[in-house]
């Protein structure tokens, strides 16, 4: 979201503003991991402090616009059939694959995101995108479960897809990031086909 600084005058400029401070915050997670600060990124985009504060206000502001796929409403190509079982696993891969290529930025927001001054609506990883894109992946689904059991449907694979599996999975048990991945799809094979045939029995 723009603000009203970059929205008056020159906005190719300040666009390239903007997009430098965001890789620049982007950079700094892939290097070392932590959450840059506004003046941080402003130093390694070569930005004046005061300018980077026109763009964004808090740290939260920053992180959030470095955070990969906000703006994406659904992760389903267009041939993806009516098959939800088929069309969840798709989208679960692609939402892995995401999570493995930005997984400096997926920790940092995890990592801010269990600080007790964060707040619900600052960053990205609490405003439950994913499960938003495994609904769309279950519409079919619809047919057989009510609207209540196809949103706790995508909740339930959420649990076991996503950043915090992925850091359990890799950190704790020592799985690789490839078996770790696998796992992940697997789990939510077995949560969707289970929540499918219960709801054929039901």
């Amino acid at each position: 979201m723009s603000t009203a600084y970059e929205q008056s005058g020159r906005t190719r400029q300040k666009q390239r503003t903007r997009n430098d401070l965001i890789t620049a915050a982007r950079e700094l997670i892939r290097q070392g991991g932590s959450a840059p600060t506004v003046e941080a990124a402003a130093a390694a985009a070569s930005i004046s402090r005061t300018t980077a504060y026109r763009y964004f206000r808090s740290q939260a502001e920053l992180l959030a616009a470095a955070h990969p796929e906000v703006e994406l409403t659904s992760l389903l190509p267009a041939d993806s059939g009516d098959d939800p079982e088929t069309r969840l696993l798709v989208v679960v891969r692609a939402f892995i694959a995401s999570l493995l290529e930005f997984e400096p930025q997926q920790r940092t927001m995890l990592r801010l995101s269990l600080e007790p001054s964060t707040q619900p609506d600052q960053l990205p990883l609490r405003q439950g995108r994913a499960i938003g894109w495994f609904e769309d992946a279950l519409a079919p689904a619809r047919d057989r479960l009510s609207e209540a059991a196809v949103h706790r449907l995508a909740i339930a694979v959420r649990s076991a897809v996503g950043i915090e599996a992925l850091v359990w999975l890799v950190d704790v048990a020592g799985l690789t990031r490839a078996d770790a991945a696998e796992l992940m799809v697997s789990s939510a094979r077995a949560i969707v086909r289970a929540a499918l045939s219960e709801g054929a029995d039901a």
